[in-house]
């Protein structure tokens, strides 16, 4: 077990936690078995209290769902404890450099049919906010979102889980996308996956909102994170010759979806969760390139 747990008295009892997050993690699973669950820190770390007639209920509990949930091998704490990085994030940084090889090395025009063209979205060709996302202008551009994106896609997979994460941030730089086609009426083109970076900075922004939300001591913790999120992102999506709309709009979606997979840590960890966000992350892939090169296929 990875968890210890110890009375405090004749009525409670406290588990100790690695980390605020498995803190906040477990109190969703004693709270899913009816289990009355409070958060503390002491000098000893974070802590579950738990009413002493429930604690072998309470440690069965937790021990099944960390049976459930073993870490996928490629996450590995980073930095603090608690902190995963999930290294997994390289295969999209390999799907980012073969859609740029098939497009400017095969003969493959990617481009015509997958640019987020803002006059073709508008007479039905949705599919653009999706393949723009795979596309880049030259090889720098590329290797800055791989660079970027693969350390904070990293972050996100690993703090929502590997598949529910990598779709939320697909998601984001999409509906990005397609907001800024809606907001602002005019033509433009626009490709890369910098939207889909920059929501990633959404997420990871809000990936402590659910615990505010639930107690206000926890104002700290999210302060700092938007903060944080704000700052990278005035940093990392300002910069002169960029798509400042693209940026903002992926930033934005990025923190409404931190917000909701915030309140889904126990299901974002269920395979069957993996297996239906990930099917979900290949339809959205699949169909769109399919639909973008039907013409010339």
């Amino acid at each position: 077990m990875s968890f210890i747990g110890f009375a405090v008295s004749d009525s409670t009892f406290r588990i100790a936690a690695s980390s605020r997050r498995e803190a906040m993690d477990w109190s969703l699973v004693l709270v899913s078995q009816e289990i009355d669950a409070s958060i503390e820190y002491s000098e000893a770390g974070w802590e579950l209290v738990v009413p002493w007639e429930s604690q072998q209920q309470a440690e069965q509990a937790i021990q099944l769902y960390q049976e459930e949930n073993r870490r996928w091998p490629l996450q590995q704490e980073i930095l603090a404890p608690g902190l995963l990085f999930d290294w997994t994030s390289l295969a999209w940084v390999f799907l980012l450099a073969l859609f740029f090889w098939l497009n400017n090395h095969t003969g493959i025009d990617l481009r015509s049919g997958g640019i987020v063209d803002a006059t073709a979205v508008a007479r039905g060709e949705w599919w653009r906010v999706f393949t723009g996302l795979w596309l880049h202008a030259d090889l720098s551009h590329l290797a800055m979102n791989a660079v970027f994106g693969f350390i904070l896609l990293g972050f996100v997979m690993g703090r929502f889980g590997t598949m529910p994460g990598l779709t939320a941030a697909y998601l984001s730089g999409a509906l990005g996308n397609a907001l800024v086609l809606g907001v602002v009426y005019r033509p433009r083109l626009s490709l890369g996956a910098s939207g889909m970076v920059m929501g990633c900075l959404g997420l990871l922004a809000m990936q402590t909102f659910d615990q505010w939300f639930r107690d206000r001591q926890f104002s700290k913790p999210l302060i700092r994170g938007l903060f944080g999120g704000i700052m990278l992102f005035a940093l990392l999506g300002l910069s002169p010759g960029t798509d400042i709309f693209a940026h903002a709009a992926g930033f934005s979606c990025g923190l409404v979806l931190g917000c909701v997979l915030t309140f889904l840590p126990v299901i974002s960890r269920k395979p069957l969760a993996h297996f239906l966000s990930g099917a979900l992350f290949a339809a959205l892939v699949v169909y769109p390139w399919w639909l973008a090169l039907r013409p010339r296929l």
